[in-house]
């Protein structure tokens, strides 16, 4: 087990990872800690969206952190560490060429199909929920849940998603070891959450990752409003989304996760956030 993990436990079935933890960080556990599941009954995602997938064809995982150590407005940062970890696991496992996993903003994995050669648009690989309880206070808790389709055949994958979703074993022609998948990712993780401890984030990486940029992409609104607009960055100190918008006297204005229900890229099929 890592040296920064503090707790980890495997489960069978769970309804969801990032309950577990939560629950452990509310009892006293410290962190780093750590659950995995085979199965989730009540995995979910953002907006309250739900995760599924079958026994054994992903792999979740949920982290819990204690970060006294970061500002409460840096603490999305845990997120796109987590995220960033994975996608280089991922490459590294499956065998995948460097930065075909991209960031579609904030931080869940997407793939394009030019990868694959074909011309459905993006598809998506894996999900991260973030989730928080006490920021601002002696005793913040986060949960940063994510699931990843690690041994999912696409022959299974299900029929309304089969256009938009991908998985490693359909990415890289074969089986997944998820055991070496979760090892990879803890080994790429353990660095980046000791850096965030020194106020050290890997802005590079994430902005490069990042998928929208310079690219016409659909946004909608928490009451359903759809707007086109053309995305020009991200912000790495505060984790938002750059647009361009010429009523703005710098040219373009900033977006944040929570003003959101979607994003899409323009005129493509794929997944929202």
């Amino acid at each position: 087990m890592p040296g920064f993990i503090a707790r980890r436990q495997q489960l069978a079935t769970v309804g969801s990872t990032n309950d577990v933890v939560r629950d452990w960080l509310a009892a006293g556990v410290p962190e780093v800690c750590l659950a995995t599941a085979e199965e989730q009954t009540a995995g979910r995602g953002r907006e309250g969206r739900s995760w599924t997938a079958p026994r054994g064809a992903a792999l979740l995982a949920s982290l819990g952190f204690r970060p006294t150590w970061l500002a409460p407005d840096r603490v999305w940062r845990l997120a796109a560490a987590v995220s960033l970890a994975m996608a280089d696991a991922c490459e590294t496992v499956a065998v995948l060429p460097d930065d075909v996993i991209r960031l579609k903003w904030p931080n869940d994995l997407v793939v394009e199909d030019s990868h694959r050669k074909a011309t459905s648009g993006v598809r998506k690989l894996g999900g991260v929920l973030g989730e928080s309880d006490g920021l601002g206070t002696d005793d913040p808790r986060v949960v940063v849940g994510i699931g990843v389709n690690t041994d999912w055949a696409p022959s299974d994958f299900p029929a309304e998603l089969v256009n938009t979703m991908t998985s490693l074993q359909a990415l890289a022609g074969g089986s997944i070891d998820q055991e070496a998948l979760l090892d990879a990712f803890l080994a790429d993780l353990e660095p980046s959450i000791d850096a965030l401890r020194l106020g050290i984030f890997d802005a590079e990486a994430w902005t490069r990752r990042q998928l929208t940029t310079d690219r016409e992409i659909e946004l909608i609104a928490p009451d359903g409003a759809s707007s086109t607009v053309r995305a020009v960055g991200v912000d790495p100190d505060t984790g938002a989304l750059s647009i361009a918008d010429d009523t703005a006297p710098s040219g373009q204005r900033a977006v944040l996760v929570g003003e959101i229900r979607h994003v899409r890229l323009a005129g493509r099929s794929g997944v929202g956030v």
